[in-house]
């Protein structure tokens, strides 16, 4: 999902506009509905969530370093093989629970922020294509970890001229890889700014349920096989933006990603507040 520019100069636009920023905040007051106000004090605030998104987010790691182990979010549904993911949300829940805690709010607010980045784009239509199989095709079968620059993130290489241009139109040109993934997502963004988060429901027993039953990897498959059964990324490629996708972005899409990450958040503070009770 798209976090910004990710630049210093556009902080406060990243801070805004951001499609994550956004996400946390509904989250972050649903989130309040469902915890006692001890509990919710203990838990960083929206502001404090935010500001380790965009320049201080995982999708700046990519601007500011070679690929190498950069933060990468993409989970394909249907495999269950693909257990990547998982594993990057457990140990981001570990460590924001193990801050909440102790209460270190800085350490936590730094943990829900990544955990929610990381379970946001694996349940982004965009990031359940295979973009990083297509990647490795246009650059010839090079892996990820050789673009070692920020010219060789941006233009595609190729053994003559003819196929650097095919390469680079297949990545940025109409429909193309990067250009297609870039689009989407700029609209979901420009979609969810003006959402009130009184448009998003609490299911109480079922976030309760599922922190109760720490079945959380069970649940967040299921969750991103709902969303890639919309088929919402093959409809925008097809298409484009239309009223009718923007609709079902709005009422099927973005309710299920908020209410994941409450879920998430939720059974963290849950967890932290029993283990500092058996101290």
């Amino acid at each position: 999902m798209y976090a910004g520019t990710t630049l210093k100069q556009f902080r406060n636009l990243d801070s805004w506009f951001g499609a994550h920023q956004n996400i946390d905040r509904h989250a972050r007051k649903l989130l309040s509905q469902l915890l006692t106000d001890e509990l919710d004090q203990k838990f960083p605030n929206a502001k404090q969530i935010v500001s380790f998104e965009g320049m201080d987010g995982p999708d700046a790691i990519k601007r500011k370093t070679p690929a190498q182990d950069e933060p990468w979010h993409y989970f394909d549904p249907y495999d269950k093989s693909d257990t990547k993911l998982f594993e990057i949300l457990a140990e981001h829940r570990g460590k924001l629970m193990a801050a909440l805690k102790e209460e270190n709010t800085t350490r936590a607010s730094f943990e829900a922020a990544w955990l929610a980045h990381a379970l946001v784009d694996g349940l982004t239509p965009a990031h359940h294509y295979p973009y990083e199989k297509e990647l490795i095709r246009l650059r010839g079968g090079k892996s990820l970890e050789t673009r070692v620059t920020p010219k060789d993130k941006l233009v595609l290489p190729g053994n003559t001229i003819r196929e650097r241009m095919n390469n680079n139109w297949e990545m940025w040109g109409d429909k193309g890889l990067l250009a297609t993934h870039l689009s989407f997502e700029w609209g979901i963004a420009i979609l969810l700014k003006p959402m009130r988060t009184d448009k998003f429901a609490v299911p109480k027993r079922r976030i309760k349920a599922v922190a109760e039953k720490d079945n959380y990897e069970e649940y967040f498959a299921g969750q991103a096989k709902r969303i890639a059964n919309l088929n919402l990324y093959e409809q925008y490629y097809k298409r484009a933006w239309t009223i009718g996708l923007a609709k079902r972005i709005r009422r099927e899409l973005l309710p299920i990603i908020i209410e994941t990450l409450v879920v998430y958040w939720y059974g963290a503070v849950l967890e932290a507040s029993q283990q500092r009770k058996k101290k």
